[in-house]
């Protein structure tokens, strides 16, 4: 099954939290998501695009509040997130 960036934002979610500063390398993401590296960095940063995950440092990543609420909606439907209409929010 591909990856796709739902299953990448819950698998960041799980291994951070948005209140802490902490982060998680991408490369230990990309590990527990069984995922090549590259996939992976290219869904963060289309999440990043969208205010749901930031970008740290030298590639350690966290989810944002807007992430985690995100996902505390439990829609097994598509959402579509512009990130051309978003203020930086995080």
């Amino acid at each position: 099954m591909p990856l796709d960036r739902r299953t990448v934002l819950e698998a960041l979610a799980a291994e951070t939290d948005a209140a802490t500063p902490e982060t998680t390398p991408l490369k230990s993401l990309a590990e527990t998501l069984n995922a090549d590296l590259s996939s992976v960095r290219t869904h963060i940063q289309a999440l990043e695009a969208c205010s749901l995950a930031r970008i740290e440092g030298d590639e350690h990543v966290r989810v944002t509040v807007t992430g985690e609420e995100l996902l505390a909606l439990d829609t097994d439907d598509a959402i579509v997130v512009d990130p051309s209409l978003l203020d930086d929010v995080d």
